[in-house]
């Protein structure tokens, strides 16, 4: 993506530098052969001066590059990477910046250095809602920023949305703040900058809060894998779709112990498991006969057997069993009641 190198760039920027403000420049970026990036603190004990004198020296060195002939000499290069960043979006991420322009950790240490010095950039720094992220044009910046934030209030902390269907809610929160017609790739880039919002392993995006984005434990992933199918699986084989989809080895009887603790789930059968936002209610089948008849009033032996079957998987025998319970009443009509 860039014509030029950039170690090649801020070592030539930082030759004409006097000796112990190249030293600290080359320290604090991590620019050396080790790449180590060292602190104020750990600078200041080797020369014996005070951290924010440190500061200053650092602040003092960048100024000098910038009014220096190399600086001049070097401005195509900066424009070069002005055009790169235009090109992935004008705003932009840190770790997107390091990973689709540069291919290896020394040179993306080397390109912060000049992001640092070029005057055509500007840094941001990471706040509760965005992470760290470089920018050419604040306007682009600012409106970017407005439509993930309208974005986030938008979502609700449960529901996650398919990549295709998300990039086309961010567009509209885009095009509300002037910006119209922006490629996927770059719509894509502009998600990466909320901290609010995230991309689970399915690719469904959400509230980063949300235990369905931010996987956290075998629950979560057994949540993604019933998602996912669409109907109710026993626990054995909501182990073995954990490990199809996630490659994450899970054992049948923890998968079963995970998916009993969690109010998400809800036991239909034997060993039998759905989601409770699919309709499905918690309890025994008895618990399922008295919802219906306290919604529905009286009905047939075969009414309920028929409602009860929607909503658990069952035989006939076990419904009729629950059905003699002492908590329900056959009237002389023959329906079944709940007592008065």
């Amino acid at each position: 993506m860039l014509s030029f190198s950039p170690r090649t760039v801020s070592k030539g920027l930082l030759s004409d530098l006097p000796e112990r403000s190249r030293h600290i420049l080359t320290d604090r970026f991590g620019l050396g052969a080790r790449g180590e990036e060292r602190t104020l603190d750990a600078i200041g004990k080797e020369y014996g001066i005070t951290r924010e004198r440190i500061r200053q020296i650092e602040k003092h060195g960048l100024s000098t590059v910038r009014d220096s002939s190399g600086y001049k000499e070097h401005s195509s290069s900066f424009e070069d990477l002005k055009r790169a960043l235009h090109a992935l979006g004008a705003v932009l991420s840190d770790e997107t910046i390091l990973s689709e322009i540069v291919d290896n950790a020394s040179d993306r240490k080397h390109l912060v250095f000049l992001l640092t010095v070029g005057h055509q950039f500007t840094d941001r720094r990471e706040d509760n809602n965005y992470r760290a992220r470089w920018l050419i044009d604040g306007q682009i910046a600012d409106q970017v920023e407005r439509a993930l934030a309208s974005l986030c209030e938008s979502i609700d902390i449960n529901k996650l949305t398919p990549e295709e269907e998300f990039l086309q809610i961010f567009a509209n929160a885009l095009k509300q703040e002037g910006i119209k017609n922006s490629p996927t790739e770059i719509l894509s880039r502009w998600l990466k900058i909320s901290k609010r919002i995230g991309r689970n392993p399915l690719g469904e995006w959400g509230l980063i809060d949300s235990p369905h984005v931010r996987i956290k434990n075998t629950r979560d992933f057994a949540y993604l894998t019933l998602k996912r199918h669409g109907s109710p699986m026993h626990f054995t084989e909501v182990a073995s779709g954990i490990d199809k989809l996630f490659q994450r080895e899970t054992h049948p009887a923890t998968t079963h112990n995970e998916l009993i603790k969690d109010n998400r789930f809800v036991l239909v059968g034997r060993g039998l498991y759905a989601l409770k936002e699919w309709g499905y209610q918690p309890g025994v089948v008895r618990d399922v006969i008295k919802r219906i008849l306290e919604t529905e009033g009286p009905l047939s032996r075969e009414d309920i057997m028929e409602r009860v079957k929607r909503e658990r998987y069952v035989k006939d025998a076990t419904i009729a069993v629950n059905l003699q319970s002492n908590i329900f009443v056959q009237l002389p009509d023959g329906l079944y009641s709940l007592p008065r």
